[in-house]
C-alpha cells in the first residue's frame, strides 16, 4: 500500500511504514495539485494535520483512496461523511497532542497575566530608550496560584489542561456536555493524587472565571461559544485562551470586549481565517499570538506518528483478513 503524508510525518513514523511494507511519500503538494498527484501515484493512505483539505472533490476525484489518517484532534478539514459514504475509512489521534496544547494554554496564559506577550513586542525597540517606563507599565502583572480556570470543553486536552492548572495552584471548574467528572487524576512528585474540579453552566463559568480555555469547536449551527452575549457576561477583567479553532470565538466581538476592557488580554493559537488571519487581531496590542501550534511539539509529533502506524497497519491487516 502507498502512503502520502500531505503535512508531514515524524521520522520514525515513516521509517516504521516502510518497514512493515509501505511506499511512503512526504513531499508536499499544493492543494490545487493534490487530486492528481495522488490518483496519478496510486495512493491507497492520504495523512493530513490541519492545512490540508480532504473535501468531497478530493475524494471523488481519488477512487482509489482507501483511508484517510488526520494526524491530530479535529476533523472539520476533512469531509468525513462523504469519505465513508464513498467507502474511505477515516481516522485520527486525539489523544497524542493533548498534553502540548494543554502546555500551550498554560504558557500563553502565564505570558497574558505577567505582561509578558507586550514586554516581548516592546522590549527590542523601546527597551534601551525607556526602560524604567516599561518596567511601571508592565509590573502590575498577577499570579495565577489562587485564581479560577474556566474550561470550555472537558475532554482530553481540557483535562490535561485542568492538570496544568491545579498543578500551579489555580481552582478548575469547567463546562461540557458529557463530561461529569468530580475530580482528576494528576501526579506529583512521582505520586498520584485527586483533586476536586466542578462541573458549571456555562454562564456560571463565565461569572466565576478569571481565565477562560477553549477546548470545543463552533457549535453545530457555525456560531461560535463565545459571541457577543456570552463576552457581555465575563467576569470583567478575564482572560481568555483559544487553542480550539477560531470558529470556537467571535473575534469581532472579542475585539468589542478587549477594547472596552471587560476582557483584559487574549490569546489565540487559532484563527477564522487561517492561514491568513486578520490584521487587526495580529496588531492588537493585548493579544498573545501564536501561528496553530498547539499540537506542534516534537514529541506529540512523535506520539500522533506512533498513533498513525498503528491505525494504519491494523486497517492493512484488517482489509487483509477480509480478503482472506
Amino acid at each position: 500500500m502507498r502512503v502520502h503524508a500531505n503535512d508531514g510525518i515524524s521520522k520514525d513514523g515513516a521509517a516504521r511504514l516502510q518497514e512493515e511494507g509501505f511506499t511512503v511519500t512526504t513531499t508536499n503538494v499544493p492543494q490545487d495539485q493534490l487530486a492528481a498527484y495522488l490518483d496519478k501515484e496510486g495512493v491507497d493512505v492520504l495523512l493530513v494535520r490541519s492545512a490540508t483539505k480532504v473535501r468531497k472533490d478530493l475524494i471523488d476525484a481519488c477512487p482509489g483512496l482507501k483511508l484517510i489518517g488526520r494526524g491530530g484532534v479535529g476533523l472539520d478539514n476533512i469531509d468525513t461523511a462523504h469519505a465513508k459514504a464513498r467507502g474511505v475509512a477515516v481516522v485520527n489521534t486525539p489523544g497524542s497532542s493533548s498534553i502540548s496544547v494543554a502546555e500551550l494554554v498554560m504558557a500563553h496564559l502565564t505570558g497574558l497575566m505577567r505582561n509578558l506577550y507586550a514586554a516581548n513586542r516592546s522590549m527590542p525597540t523601546e527597551g534601551s530608550a525607556r526602560f524604567k517606563e516599561l518596567k511601571k507599565e508592565y509590573e502590575k502583572g498577577s499570579e495565577v496560584r489562587g485564581k479560577t480556570l474556566g474550561i470550555i470543553g472537558f475532554g482530553r486536552i481540557g483535562q490535561w489542561t485542568a492538570r496544568y492548572a491545579l498543578g500551579a495552584g489555580m481552582k478548575v471548574v469547567y463546562t461540557d456536555n458529557h463530561a461529569t467528572a468530580e475530580s482528576i487524576e494528576l501526579e506529583v512528585g512521582g505520586q498520584p493524587i485527586r483533586v476536586g474540579v466542578k462541573l458549571v453552566s456555562l454562564d456560571e463559568l463565565l461569572a466565576l472565571s478569571d481565565a477562560i480555555s477553549l477546548h470545543v469547536p463552533a457549535q453545530p449551527d457555525g456560531s461560535p461559544v463565545l459571541g457577543a452575549e456570552e463576552l457581555k457576561r465575563v467576569k470583567p477583567g478575564v482572560f481568555i485562551v483559544n487553542t480550539a479553532r477560531g470558529g470556537s470565538i467571535d473575534e469581532q466581538a472579542l475585539l468589542d470586549a478587549l477594547n472596552d476592557g471587560r476582557v483584559k488580554a487574549a490569546a489565540l493559537d487559532v484563527f477564522t481565517n487561517e492561514p491568513t488571519p486578520r490584521e487587526d487581531l495580529l496588531k492588537h496590542p493585548r493579544i498573545s499570538l501564536s501561528p496553530h501550534i498547539g499540537a506542534a511539539t516534537a514529541e506529540a509529533q512523535g506520539r500522533v506518528g506512533d498513533e498513525l502506524c498503528d491505525l494504519i497497519i491494523a486497517f492493512r491487516d484488517s482489509v487483509a483478513a477480509e480478503k482472506a
